[in-house]
């Protein structure tokens, strides 16, 4: 885990993970108000039919199907066999999609296989960010494109609300990418009515 920060990019690592009751409640959860994380992923990423996705933590897959119906191929890939469960269940009559249990740090895809990367609401769960970013440049074609999207929380944020980046966790995160070798790093923030949303974008060299 990172410790250049007062509070690491990856704060919540140690999460058991979604499985049992509880488990299905959060992807049922996540499943309802995946939808706006999803359509910015799409929008920075402006895919197009010949693009091969990854989406690294793809819980019940709303950013996956985002993708398709955009014309991409997708991969959805997620440690959780329960949304994994769920997602293949929702998703029907998508040849462009695929499933995979795998996690960011041992992503089950060949090297060189995608043109785009992205990380939706998942980083702050990663078990190693220097792994998981060594794991993304591999996958990624050169001149492919990465985006990790967190929601923007409080440096007093605690439990639920805590799940997310600070400004200095995000600089901190803009600031690994730079270090694990890609280029063109981007910060923004995009705000959706109540909700504001830090989009880190990085191209591999």
């Amino acid at each position: 885990m990172d410790h250049s920060s007062a509070r690491a990019v990856n704060h919540h690592a140690d999460h058991p993970g979604f499985a049992g009751p509880i488990g299905l409640v959060f992807a049922i959860a996540m499943l309802a108000g995946g939808r706006r994380q999803a359509r910015l992923a799409v929008e920075l990423a402006r895919l197009s039919s010949a693009d091969d996705v990854v989406d690294i933590g793809c819980g019940p897959g709303s950013a996956v199907r985002a993708a398709a119906r955009n014309g991409a191929h997708v991969t959805g890939v997620d440690p959780s066999p329960l949304m994994l469960r769920l997602a293949r269940t929702v998703t029907r009559n998508q040849p462009r999609v695929a499933w995979s249990q795998g996690t960011a740090e041992n992503l089950p895809l060949p090297s060189s296989s995608a043109t785009v990367a992205w990380s939706v609401k998942t980083v702050h769960h990663w078990r190693d960010v220097t792994a998981g970013l060594a794991e993304v440049t591999r996958v990624l074609v050169a001149g492919g494109r990465f985006f990790a999207i967190e929601r923007q929380v409080r440096p007093d944020s605690t439990g639920l609300a805590s799940h997310g980046w600070t400004d200095e966790q995000v600089r901190a995160f803009a600031a690994q990418c730079r270090a694990a070798g890609f280029d063109t790093v981007h910060v923004g923030k995009h705000i959706h009515g109540r909700s504001v949303l830090w989009a880190v974008q990085a191209m591999r060299t």
